[in-house]
């Protein structure tokens, strides 16, 4: 059995979580998970003290994907009942990055489904980008728009975008059982595109996609070893309709154990307490702020999040101090 505060030490002092300490992590009894919370809070304090970190998204178009993602609801073979919307205006995007300032959120998402964007997707929102930071210098921007061409990061970039959102999602060798329109390698090299032109890699996973202890071991590695500066963990929330709307096999307690293994694994990068934990952390959602030093605050893609009001009143129980903008 380990000694999980050792560990974090150890970790703090520079070392590199094995595959066997992994497995331990992942493999903690549940009635042991509060040492384990705690060492991985001992390496979060060390990095990000007591800090959290908000981050809202905001769906500019959202369906008509030719891509076939088993987790979601905008892929082409999905039959759940969802809203569609082509491009918002410019207007449309600049009033979404006044709603996440007026909420006291530091980073501000732009999210568009598909494949990658279109020239004139990609116009409106580099368009919308240089208004935003025109009016609010200190708002971040992420973008997550799908797999880009050569250029388009570019192009981001002279915008303003800050940040490049392209998740893993899943480990190299599970990701044929989740999609098979495009490869692991694609979403890969995206990464490296935006990394290319210095903006700030954001790449995460899905967790509760049928994948093995040792595929989630290989996430943690990967985002690790890709330099990756924050990293989205997702839950599933397995919707009807969609190729894995019967996967449900997440338990609050597995949940925080693969938190936990990130944060060790990737101990000084900002983990994300990302979609779908309303519903599979459920009342334990506190603890896996132990380990995460961000959340997103309001909706997610096709889904609804807590209300943002009780998002602050947690991070205030918990004691913890939003970063950068004032609520």
């Amino acid at each position: 059995m380990n000694n999980w505060m050792k560990l974090a030490e150890k970790v703090i002092d520079g070392h590199v979580v094995t595959k066997a300490e992994a497995y331990e992590i992942l493999e903690t009894e549940d009635e042991k998970i509060l040492p384990l919370m705690q060492g991985a809070y001992e390496i979060r304090k060390h990095y990000f003290a007591n800090k959290v970190k908000l981050n809202m998204i905001l769906s500019t178009k959202t369906g008509y994907c030719p891509e076939n993602c088993g987790y979601c609801s905008q892929s082409i073979d999905s039959t759940a009942p969802i809203e569609k919307y082509t491009m918002m205006s410019k207007e449309e995007i600049v009033a979404g990055a006044r709603r996440a300032r007026e909420l006291g959120v530091g980073t501000f998402c732009i999210v568009a489904s598909g494949r990658g964007p279109t020239r004139h997707e990609l116009n409106a929102i580099t368009d919308a980008v240089e208004d935003i930071k025109s009016e609010y210098t200190d708002l971040k921007i992420c973008a997550c728009l799908g797999i880009l061409r050569d250029g388009q990061a570019e192009q981001l970039k002279e915008a303003g975008v800050d940040r490049y959102n392209h998740n893993i999602n899943t480990s190299a060798a599970h990701h044929a059982n989740i999609t098979t329109s495009h490869t692991y390698d694609d979403r890969v090299r995206t990464i490296e595109k935006v990394k290319d032109v210095q903006i700030s890699p954001c790449s995460g996973v899905i967790v509760g996609m049928n994948e093995t202890d040792e595929d989630v071991y290989e996430m943690s590695k990967a985002v690790r070893d890709l330099q990756i500066d924050s990293i989205p963990i997702n839950f599933l929330n397995a919707i009807e309709g969609t190729a894995l709307e019967d996967a449900d096999n997440l338990t609050p307690m597995h949940c925080l154990k693969v938190l936990a293994l990130f944060r060790y694994m990737n101990p000084s990068k900002e983990i994300r307490l990302s979609g779908g934990r309303e519903e599979n952390l459920r009342s334990l959602q506190p603890l896996g702020l132990y380990a995460a030093n961000a959340i997103f605050v309001g909706d997610y893609l096709t889904t609804e999040g807590q209300a943002a009001s009780s998002d602050y009143q947690m991070l205030k129980d918990l004691g913890f101090e939003v970063e950068g903008l004032t609520v």
